[in-house]
């Protein structure tokens, strides 16, 4: 079996470089695309792009308690949180699945995202793996109650990101 990190960089570097591609090459301004056709109906990325994103910062989150980083934890625990809502907001239900986003995302991450705020607060390290793995579990019982059981997350084996510096720095106001 293949390692997934290759595939994740060229999505990641594909993602930078369109949104920091100079305006003098990239395409003609034209509307947005929407998923309708509608001409009027404003673009929102589908749920899978928005669960991609999540991944990411999930797997960024996992970096960054392992790093002890946890300025770098409450940003990417305020990601999620914040991720979520959107996915609540522009995919309230979703096609078949008998259980809607709208219901299920409060229910299952709100605790252990609070969890892992409180973990960050008192910068515990010893309490991050548990709390990381509680998050984990919500997960992956969100996609078992909307029958996407077989798209399972864990904690992340190598970083796909090595481009980015996961341990604390000194700020600049304690230098």
């Amino acid at each position: 079996m293949t390692s997934p990190r290759p595939l994740v960089l060229i999505i990641i570097i594909i993602i930078i470089g369109w949104v920091t591609m100079p305006a003098c090459v990239q395409p003609p301004s034209s509307p947005p695309p929407t998923r309708s056709t509608s001409s009027t109906e404003a673009y929102a990325p589908g749920l899978g792009e928005m669960m991609t994103l999540q991944q990411m910062r999930h797997t960024k989150l996992w970096l960054a308690g392992q790093a002890g980083n946890w300025d770098l934890v409450t940003y990417e625990v305020e990601e999620l949180g914040e991720g979520f809502d959107d996915v609540v907001k522009y995919h309230p239900t979703h096609k078949d699945a008998p259980v809607a986003p709208k219901d299920a995302i409060p229910r299952m991450v709100t605790e252990p995202l609070a969890q892992l705020r409180s973990v960050a607060e008192k910068k515990d390290s010893a309490g991050f793996p548990p709390a990381y793995d509680a998050l984990t579990d919500s997960c992956n019982n969100c996609h078992k109650a909307m029958d996407f059981g077989f798209n399972i997350v864990g904690r992340p084996t190598g970083n796909p990101f090595p481009n980015q510096i996961f341990q604390p720095q000194a700020s600049a106001a304690n230098r």
